[in-house]
This record gives structure tokens, sequence and C-alpha cells, in this order.
């Protein structure tokens, strides 16, 4: 199948995704840090490497002929005026056997990726490879990392905090675990026979985590305390997907939670002091299958079972950018590059898509301007013409 246009494929199935922190990953080529003498030519300086993200999917067990893997692709260089795209090779392919990654975590500071597989996780280092070409990567799985999540079962919602110091699991059997990274103290730890973890989400500064749950309401957790400080309950009707905090200008942090409600999808803004409602606002009539807010804090983004696609600014919440069918089938993932320009999209119609979440820009004078120009040379001509007259 053809990807669909700013689309691309990989052969399989994407369930997960995530930009990965080059500047935590890529090892430094080895000729910054030759010393060279100062009346000789400087020494060639290789450029610095292509975004990347790393995709999870798959065929699942059986003889589906589908592979499952995790693959890294790197964006392509953008023509002038043309969209942003991965690359159709990717940078590196590891696959996982009969074992299909449903979520995934990348550890902030390069750690690896956490990957949540149907019988437990398992976490993959990476590797940069000196010689020829220093931009490369290669993953290693670790066997011996995350003993305490090899066998518990899939994981729905993995994530690790902002500064990577700890990190959460929430399980199809409703089991909330949270651990200090890397050394795996349990910092909370909360069995839930009755219902399912659906999303997690780490405040910015490592204080709180939010935990959205298949009934009841989202339950927020103080990381220091290791005690549940607040009930956010559901409004009648309501059904709570995902939860992600955000950062304000000012520093200060609001939490959107999506929710469905009848026939609408709707996002809910928290007050994340006093925990009550501040804002609440319908934005699809489809239901919501993935959400990502941008790292500056100022857009948000929803995908559809539809496979459409909208970023929609954080103060108001009013749409700036809808994508119709972006995707053939359901959006499994959204995530927002660290520069928050570009916004990555990837669907069971085994596609990865990059788009643009800038604001398009003129090559100097606005159409607006242009405009104004005409109707003042409309009016200086008329005065001319007619100025015995005034």
């Amino acid at each position: 199948m053809a990807p669909r246009a700013g689309g691309q494929t990989y052969g399989f199935p994407m369930y997960c995704a995530s930009w990965l922190p080059l500047a935590h990953i890529i090892k430094p080529s080895p000729s910054a840090d030759v010393v060279v003498d100062a009346d000789a030519s400087p020494a060639p300086s290789s450029p610095p490497p292509r975004p990347m993200v790393v995709l999870g999917g798959g065929g699942g067990e059986g003889r589906s002929g589908v592979p499952n893997a995790l693959v890294v692709a790197a964006l392509d260089p953008a023509a002038a005026g043309a969209p942003p795209a991965l690359s159709p090779e990717p940078v590196f392919r590891l696959g996982t056997e009969e074992q299909v990654p449903y979520r995934m975590a990348v550890h902030p500071r390069g750690d690896g990726v956490l990957c949540a597989f149907p019988n437990g996780c398992r976490l993959v280092r990476w590797e940069s490879p000196e010689g020829d070409n220093p931009h490369s990567l290669v993953l290693r799985s670790d066997q011996e990392a995350l003993v305490k999540l090899n066998d518990v079962g899939l994981q729905l919602a993995v994530s690790f905090s902002g500064e990577g110091s700890i990190l959460a699991t929430g399980g199809e059997d409703g089991h909330l675990r949270v651990f200090k990274w890397p050394g795996m103290e349990t910092v909370i730890e909360e069995p839930d026979a009755e219902t399912s973890v659906k999303d997690l989400s780490f405040s910015s500064d490592e204080m709180f985590l939010v935990v959205n749950r298949s009934s009841g309401p989202s339950r927020v957790w103080d990381l220091k305390s290791s005690e549940a400080v607040a009930n956010l309950p559901r409004e009648q009707g309501e059904i709570f997907g995902f939860c992600r905090f955000s950062t304000k200008s000012d520093n200060s942090q609001i939490l959107f939670v999506t929710a469905m409600q009848g026939d609408y999808g709707k996002i809910i803004s928290w007050n994340t002091t006093s925990w009550t409602r501040i804002g609440s606002k319908k934005v699809t009539r489809d239901a919501i299958s993935a959400f990502s807010v941008s790292p500056d804090g100022t857009l948000l983004a929803i995908g559809t079972i539809e496979g459409s696609i909208s970023v929609l600014g954080s103060r108001d919440m009013r749409v700036v950018l809808t994508v119709k069918k972006a995707h053939l089938g359901i959006v499994t993932t959204l995530a927002f590059s660290q520069d928050s320009r570009a916004l990555l999209s990837t669907s069971f119609d085994s596609t990865a898509r990059v788009t643009s979440t800038e604001s398009p820009k003129s090559d100097g004078i606005s159409l607006w301007s242009m405009v104004l120009a005409i109707i003042l040379g409309i009016l200086v001509y008329y005065y001319m013409q007619h100025k015995e007259n005034f």
C-alpha cells in the first residue's frame, strides 16, 4: 500500500512512536575534540544530525507475515515549500520476534526506550557507533534491566518524568507502579483489579502524577509523599481518556484531560493548585484516539479513530490546523517535536506522518500589506485626478 501524502510506511501497523533526544544520544564528532594548528585549515565539521523518531508495532503473534519491530527513522531535509517527511529508508531496524511493542517511553536523557510488550516491559539501549557515519544509531536489548517489569503483563501507559528520574507504568490489569530511575525503588504501587489504567502524566516539576483509569475519577498523586491528593470527578456521561500536564508562559501548570460525552470529544482543563475545572470545550464528533501537548505549552493535538488530526491553541482551544484523513486508520500516537514545530502521527494503516505546525510565512510582504498598498495607490490616483474639486 502506498503511503498517503506526507506519510511514510515501514511495513507494519504502528502502535507507538516518539521523537529522540539526539543531544543526549549522538556522540560528538571526533574531529570536534582535535586541536589543530592555528595556521592550518580548520578541520571540517560534520553537519548536525537530522531529527529522528522511533516507531514500534507489528502484526502480533502467529504467522501473519507482518513483522514486529522497532524502527529508527530520520526526517528528510525539506525542500523549499515542501512539507516535512520521514526518510523511506530507516536508520536502523530491530526485530522483536513474536512480541509486539504496544507502548513506549523514551528516556529524556538518552538512557534508552522502554517498550511495553504483551507479557511485560523491556529496555532497549542506544548505541551511537563511531566511524564514517557518526549520526547512525543502533538498538540493543538490555536483558538485565527492568527485572521488576519482565512478567507484569501488558502496560497500557508508560512514561518517564521530564528529567527522567521517575518511571511510571499502568497495566491492563489496573496495577499502577511508580519507580525511581534508574534504581527502580518503588515510589507508588496501587493494584486495582476492577479497572485498567488508560493514561498517566507527570507534571514538569516532578511533583505530581495524574492517572486516568477506565472508570472512576482521574487521580492526582503527590510524588514526594506517595499519597493521592485529589480526585478529579467526571460530569454526567463523561468518559475520561488521555491526560497531559502543560506549562504556561508564566511557568505555572495546567492539566488537560480528554473525554467523550455522548457524540462529542472534548478537552477539559484543570487548575493544578485547587484541582478544579477551569474550562471545557467540545472539539470533535469522532472518538479521540490520541492526544499530545507541545513542549512550549502553546498547542494541543488530537487524533481520531477516523484518521484525522487537529491542532488547537492551548489558550482558547481554537483549531489552528486540521488534516482530514491524515491516515486511513485509527491514529495511534501523536508526539510534538522538541521545538514544537512538527507533529508526528502514526496509525494502524502502517503509516507515520510528520505535519508542520508552523504558521505559513510570506516571502516578505503579507497579502494584507499588498491589498492596503493597492487601495492607497487608488486613493492617491483619484485625489490627483480630482484635486481641483477638493
